[in-house]
């Protein structure tokens, strides 16, 4: 099998968007994993930090929630399709 097929068989967890740059709703289960667990993890962090009670908090938290958005672009960046610029359907 040739490197050009494999590629052409990938399946993506994260397709792109038809308008725009960057990736729609996943198409796979295991992008729904990570979206869920991301979702997760932010409820998580907020509901833990929140107990805290510090003035701190709020650095805390911006920083723990642009950790995980940085760990959620990267794979929907190894596992997405490659993004670009779009502006709706390709006229065939």
């Amino acid at each position: 099998m040739s490197t050009q097929e494999s590629a052409s068989t990938q399946k993506y967890w994260f397709p792109a968007k038809r308008y725009g740059w960057g990736w729609g709703l996943p198409s796979a289960w295991q992008g729904w994993a990570v979206l869920v667990t991301f979702i997760a993890l932010l409820g998580a962090g907020a509901l833990l930090l929140r107990a805290e009670g510090s003035d701190e908090v709020p650095m805390f938290f911006i920083g723990y929630t642009a950790v995980l958005s940085a760990a959620l672009l990267l794979i929907c960046w190894l596992k997405g399709e490659p993004p670009s610029w779009r502006w709706g359907a390709t006229k065939r």
